[in-house]
Formats: C-alpha cells, sequence, structure tokens
C-alpha cells in the first residue's frame, strides 16, 4: 500500500473545500492559503462567508451553499468551473453531528438532517465536480471519514451511520475512477473543534488546536494522488 508523504508539490493548485467557515475547514483554508494555494470554499452562514472573502480576498472565492440543496451544489460547481477552472484537489468536508443520545431518542428531523449533509451533501459535490475531473483525467478527492467511521461508539449512532457510509461510497467511488484519479477516505482524528465540544464536552480541549493540525494535515492532503486511490487513510500523528 502507498502511503502518502507530508511533502506537498509546491506548484499552486486549486482546491475545493465544504465546510470552510469553522473547526477544521477554516483551519485548512488558512494553511492552504499561507502555502499559496487557491481555496474555493463554501459555508452555510452567509455572515461567516462574508467574513472569510474580508480575511482573504479575491485570490479567493468563498459562498454560500448548503451542500443538503443539490441545486445549490451545482450552481456553484458550474461556476467554479467555468471561471476557475478544474480542482487539483476536492475535499468534503462539511459535516454535523448529532446530540449525544440513544438511537432510539434521536428525533428523526435530526437524523435526516445528519445524513442529509454528511452522505447526501458528499453525493452532492461528488455529482457536481466529478464528471469534469473524470474527462480530465485529474484530480484528487478526500472525503472526511472519522475513527467513529471505522468503529463505533455509544449516543453517536446517527453520526458513526455517516461516516461508515463515507467509507463504503468512497471504496466504491474508488473502483469507477479512471486512471489518473484518486479518492481516499481521511479520518482527520481527534480535534478540538466545536463540533467534538459538543459530544466530550470541556475534555475535548485536551485535544489538539485546529491549527496546529491543518500544519500536518494540508501538506499531508495535497501529497495524496492516484497512487492512493481506494485508501482509508489517518492524518499524521493521529
Amino acid at each position: 500500500m502507498a502511503k502518502p508523504t507530508a511533502n506537498a508539490d509546491s506548484a499552486k493548485k486549486t482546491i475545493v473545500l465544504t465546510g470552510a467557515t469553522r473547526g477544521l475547514g477554516r483551519a485548512l483554508v488558512l494553511e492552504f492559503a499561507q502555502m499559496g494555494h487557491r481555496v474555493l470554499g463554501c459555508g452555510r452562514t452567509e455572515s461567516a462567508v462574508d467574513r472569510l472573502r474580508e480575511e482573504f480576498g479575491p485570490s479567493h472565492d468563498f459562498s454560500t451553499v448548503d451542500v443538503a440543496d443539490f441545486e445549490s451544489v451545482s450552481a456553484w460547481a458550474a461556476r467554479l468551473l467555468s471561471e476557475c477552472g478544474l480542482p487539483d484537489l476536492l475535499i468534503n468536508n462539511a459535516a454535523v453531528i448529532n446530540r449525544n443520545a440513544p438511537l432510539w431518542e434521536v428525533e428523526p428531523a435530526d437524523f435526516h438532517h445528519l445524513m442529509d449533509i454528511n452522505v447526501k451533501g458528499v453525493f452532492h459535490v461528488i455529482r457536481s465536480f466529478v464528471p469534469a475531473m473524470v474527462a480530465s483525467k485529474r484530480g484528487t478527492i478526500v472525503n472526511l471519514s472519522s475513527y467513529w467511521g471505522r468503529s463505533v461508539s455509544a449516543e453517536v449512532a446517527p453520526y458513526c451511520a455517516s461516516k461508515w457510509a463515507i467509507e463504503g461510497l468512497t471504496r466504491a467511488l474508488a473502483l469507477e475512477l479512471p486512471s489518473g484519479l484518486a479518492t481516499v477516505a481521511f479520518n482527520p482524528g481527534v480535534i478540538a473543534t466545536d463540533m467534538l465540544r459538543s459530544t466530550f464536552g470541556e475534555s475535548a480541549s485536551s485535544y489538539i488546536d485546529p491549527a496546529l493540525w491543518a500544519k500536518t494535515s494540508a501538506p499531508f492532503l495535497l501529497s495524496l494522488g492516484p497512487q492512493h486511490n481506494g485508501q482509508s487513510l489517518t492524518a499524521p500523528g493521529q
């Protein structure tokens, strides 16, 4: 099995990233930008997207997009492909987690919302961007998984189910891609994000800060290529 290194190609890359306004997504935006790459990101909250635009300027592109809405994703992708060209790296990062609860106490609306973002959202992005990548036979698709996409824990069954789905979706997609492309299921590890705090409470602060995590994870993601197609990988140090 080929293993990626943390030494990324120094050439400027175009990176499409969902869930760019907070947590791991925002940390990756900052790190990729500091490395000299172009980030085309999206988030659901318009005010947070506006802050990214102000901070990073016109050399990057940030849009208000709900990945659960296929028409919104499709229009976003069409504009970016027309104006910015193909992504070298497509990262499906947007995700939510359920409130801690036994599965039988989870509200149906909350379960559906989680699946709409964590699973359907990934499909919507792939359906909107990947045909152009397949036609050009280049690019890497990274779908964020989790330790809970390869194991389970009590009271987060919906989240576990969504990330197990991402692992299977990614492995199947890998069999369908032509030579020159790759898709990887990427476990970022345990990071001190708001999502982790919603599950772990105050103990989440004992884990690595997203900005520090991105220092090694951004180069790692940029190093992925066809030799890693279909692999389930974990962030360095995790």
